[in-house]
């Protein structure tokens, strides 16, 4: 009877070795992953502030694209609302030149001259006069390039000729004046050139050979 109540207290008093094996090993791999998952606070704070960092570049870098794209919806709107009559400004200007054509074509005032052509100069003159109004009214401009160097953004060249009276490269005459609608060229001026004359060329590309 003794033997048999010593027994079971032995094998109470002493664990198994399997018991501790086991335990150790689950304390082991518990302290492995503590280690994994656990990060100093300076290295924590590191890892916030590039977070930080980066979603501020990508926070300017949006905000700066979104801007762009309000500054050019803006510039299209203001393009469209200032140039949006520039085709039917065209015709407009092609009526004004034609009123400048027929005052072309009368002659020349002079003294004494039919009471019938005065009164249709003067017709025509008036006529010009309040419609050039209008059009200035709604920023279309004439401008006359005679005497002005040649521009090509302008003027469109028709023919070159040499002359005596004007510098080379400047508009001697102009068939049709520069249109523009607030500042954009509409219609280019049609316009007569003037080059050096052969006698000009002489003077300034002569050598003396007398010597």
């Amino acid at each position: 009877m003794t033997d048999q109540n010593q027994n079971p207290e032995t094998a109470h008093d002493v664990p198994e070795q399997g018991v501790e094996t086991n335990g150790t090993h689950e304390d082991t791999t518990i302290a492995g992953e503590h280690e994994v998952e656990d990060t100093s606070p300076e290295a924590r704070i590191a890892a916030l502030e590039a977070e930080v960092a980066e979603l501020k570049d990508r926070w300017v870098r949006s905000e700066a694209e979104a801007q762009n794209i309000r500054n050019r919806a803006k510039r299209d709107v203001d393009d469209a609302r200032q140039y949006a009559i520039q085709k039917f400004a065209k015709d407009v200007v092609e009526a004004a030149d034609n009123i400048q054509r027929g005052i072309a074509s009368l002659p020349a005032k002079a003294e004494g001259e039919d009471s019938l052509v005065a009164k249709l100069r003067e017709g025509f003159e008036s006529t010009e006069r309040s419609f050039l109004g209008i059009l200035e009214r709604n920023g279309i401009t004439r401008e006359d390039p005679t005497g002005k160097p040649f521009d090509a953004n302008l003027h469109q060249a028709m023919a070159e000729q040499p002359s005596d009276e004007h510098e080379p490269g400047h508009v001697m005459q102009a068939w049709t004046p520069a249109w523009l609608l607030k500042g954009r060229l509409l219609k280019a001026a049609m316009v007569i050139v003037a080059k050096s004359t052969p006698n000009a060329e002489k003077a300034t590309t002569g050598l003396d050979t007398s010597a």
